[in-house]
């Protein structure tokens, strides 16, 4: 059971928990400014990010930002539902990812656009596990979030596959960026990797490996979704707009041009380029980024209905869809961006 949610933390909490990097900026293609640029908090969820967070990286040093007359600040969470995140949100102070937990919980914030809807990650787990059921006794990934965060919630999933509960395996609470490190040294025996990660961890210790796909374990699962304090919505709607499609704009240039964004991810996630090159290759296969609203109604609906099922949603307070994700926005921003397109088999 997740622990109550406590939305009006001091703002300190987003200074101290929140890690702020600028990258250069490529020359773009800049709209008829008028004014100086507009500027924005955006939120990603790992510090460093993961190949699939990047996009904001993207845009950046695309340019489109600056194309959509903007002058966007990245700043890096330890984890999609770490206080920090949860508290810049609330106060509208940055987009960030917002999860329909938080908003079923009193968030007063609102989904409006699926960087990466679909899962990417592998649970990934020690030599001596060889099924669900190995899970018993050894420790697992609370990263970035603790309980209720999603290793705590991956985890869980994953000893539920073994007819396991939480209280069969040790949880073990620990910053994002030690999740890879973790698995490696032993210090954990089961996390969920970004595929960048899991390259890099069965590589670097013979012997682990993939366990489960997590799109696989939990197949309609909501991944990562941009929400924003409804206030700051209802006031500054086309600046929401623009920067979300600059965003969209980011995530069709990663399925495109492989050569020109795979140099930028390498540089923002600190990673090698032969593993970013294959997550690159199977984020793209498998449809990770949103090109277009990164929305699926009936993943959404799944999503609320698990999270109620499993107690993580009050079932008294169960929110719709439509108080959770905003389709009419990202529509907007949609066009903005150029209007809906097909990339290979991506659609969302």
């Amino acid at each position: 059971m997740l622990r109550e949610l406590r939305l009006r933390p001091v703002l300190s909490l987003v200074v101290l928990g929140a890690c702020v990097l600028i990258l250069d900026t490529a020359p773009g293609a800049a709209e008829d400014c008028k004014g100086p640029p507009r500027k924005i908090n955006i939120g990603v969820s790992v510090t460093p990010p993961n190949v699939a967070h990047t996009t904001p990286y993207i845009a950046k040093a695309l340019g489109l930002f600056a194309k959509h007359c903007m002058d966007a600040n990245i700043i890096q969470f330890d984890g999609g539902q770490s206080p920090a995140a949860l508290a810049a949100v609330a106060q509208g102070t940055a987009i960030a990812n917002v999860t329909d937990v938080a908003i079923g919980r009193g968030a007063k914030a609102v989904q409006i656009w699926g960087i990466a809807p679909r899962m990417p990650q592998s649970y990934t787990v020690s030599e001596g596990v060889k099924s669900a059921t190995d899970l018993k006794g050894k420790k697992l990934s609370a990263a970035g979030g603790g309980v209720g965060g999603y290793q705590w919630r991956m985890g869980r999933e994953a000893l539920r596959k073994g007819n396991l509960v939480i209280d069969d395996a040790q949880f073990i609470s620990q910053a994002t960026a030690g999740r890879l490190a973790g698995i490696v040294t032993g210090m954990i025996d089961g996390v969920s990797l970004h595929p960048e990660d899991a390259y890099l961890a069965i590589k670097d210790k013979p012997g682990t490996h993939v366990l489960f796909e997590i799109s696989d374990l939990v197949p309609n699962f909501v991944f990562n979704v941009y929400g924003v304090n409804t206030d700051w919505l209802a006031r500054d709607r086309p600046l929401l707009r623009d920067t979300i499609a600059a965003m969209i704009e980011a995530n069709r240039a990663i399925y495109r041009d492989k050569d020109k964004v795979v140099p930028i991810m390498v540089q923002a996630t600190e990673k090698p380029r032969e593993a970013v090159e294959y997550a690159w290759d199977r984020n793209t296969r498998n449809c990770i980024w949103g090109v277009n609203e990164g929305f699926n109604e009936q993943r959404t609906k799944w999503t609320i209905d698990n999270n109620v099922e499993v107690g993580d949603i009050d079932a008294a307070h169960k929110p719709a869809v439509a108080q959770v994700f905003d389709l009419k926005f990202s529509q907007e921003a949609v066009e903005a961006a150029g209007g809906r397109v097909t990339i290979g088999h991506c659609t969302e």
